[in-house]
């Protein structure tokens, strides 16, 4: 049975090719959402074994967390932006749960990220969600649970007011522009738990640190940060 649904899936990439997400060449037998060249050469971080890094680096003195990592170098133009245009702005969840993953069993490797008991991730503004149909974040985080066997709170931290762009803005002015609009609406939920808080890109940081600022108010929490990608 396995052989024939092999054969019948070789057939219909024949005139439904599956395409890797960041470079869109064929897909072959065992490879899924991004073919193994560039498994190989997507600019990969690591910083997940390093307590202090680019990361954290990004956040001293604004958000006080245990560490925090990327699973990749974000470059503009690179492979790393295609691969999530696709999954924002083109619908391909499955992008979303296979980075997750692929972050997930890094994660599970490394001590520094043993304690983690729940994983957040960053809100969007429901009528902003309702638009696109998902919210990046919480499908990236899925991921990561499974990976981890960790459950997810979702809905527990909200945006309840709708931002203006990021693009273009200041770091004074991209925190000006965040600092009031989470909010934790289950505070026992989160109370002395260990949290890791899922994004899809770090830049300036404004928004994790908006939001850990909120979940640090609650008594008992620490805190990790994981996204997809940071700018270099």
């Amino acid at each position: 049975m396995k052989i024939l649904s092999t054969y019948v899936g070789d057939f219909l990439s024949l005139f439904y090719p599956r395409l890797c997400y960041a470079c869109q060449k064929s897909l072959v037998s065992g490879e899924e959402c991004l073919c193994s060249f560039c498994l190989y050469h997507l600019p990969q971080t690591q910083l997940h074994n390093e307590r202090e890094n680019s990361v954290t680096r990004i956040l001293w003195g604004r958000a006080d967390i245990e560490t925090g990592t990327s699973l990749f170098y974000f470059q503009k133009g690179g492979k790393v932006q295609k691969l999530i245009h696709q999954f924002k702005y083109k619908g391909k969840m499955d992008i979303g749960i296979y980075l997750g993953k692929m972050l997930g069993y890094q994660l599970r490797e490394s001590p520094l990220w043993h304690p983690v008991d729940v994983i957040v991730p960053v809100p969007m503004h429901r009528k902003k969600q309702y638009q696109r149909g998902f919210n990046q974040s919480e499908i990236f985080a899925q991921g990561i649970g499974e990976a981890l066997k960790k459950p997810l709170l979702k809905n527990k931290l909200v945006k309840v007011d709708k931002t203006e762009t990021q693009t273009r803005k200041t770091r004074f002015r991209r925190w000006e522009n965040v600092e009031s609009v989470f909010r934790v609406n289950d505070p026992e939920a989160f109370r002395s738990k260990n949290i890791l808080l899922v994004d899809d890109v770090i830049t300036t940081g404004s928004t994790l640190e908006a939001c850990a600022s909120k979940i640090k108010e609650i008594k008992g929490t620490r805190l990790w940060i994981a996204t997809i990608a940071v700018t270099t």
